[in-house]
């Protein structure tokens, strides 16, 4: 069964970096396309970014050029480089599928405050 550990989140002041990891188990990662998804308090989850089999990734518009997201096959592992972080990029973040297939993780919160 696939699982997922997000990691890295934390209180941050605004204009500030995170870098969030998300490890995987239980799939041929190299195969998927993964995607790093948030939920702020009282809102839906939202697509951050996302990053396909082949390496292309696409990003949701508010994040493109402040988000980065990567992986890294052999450890089967996929990050979120935040920075310019600004108070309305509180939220859960967490990872998965493309599609949302897998189970959800704890997600890893991020706190943007001054």
């Amino acid at each position: 069964q696939v699982q997922v550990v997000e990691s890295g989140g934390g209180l941050v002041q605004p204009g500030g970096s995170l870098r969030l990891s998300c490890v995987v188990s239980g799939i041929i990662f190299r195969f998927s396309s993964t995607a790093w998804y948030r939920q702020a308090p009282g809102k839906q989850r939202e697509l951050v970014a996302s990053i396909f089999s082949d390496g292309r990734t696409t990003y949701a518009d508010s994040m493109r050029g402040r988000f980065t997201i990567s992986r890294d096959v052999a450890k089967k592992t996929m990050y979120l480089e935040l920075s310019s972080l600004k108070p309305e990029d509180t939220a859960v973040y967490y990872c998965n599928s493309a599609g949302r297939a897998w189970p959800w993780g704890q997600g890893t919160q991020v706190t943007v405050s001054a």
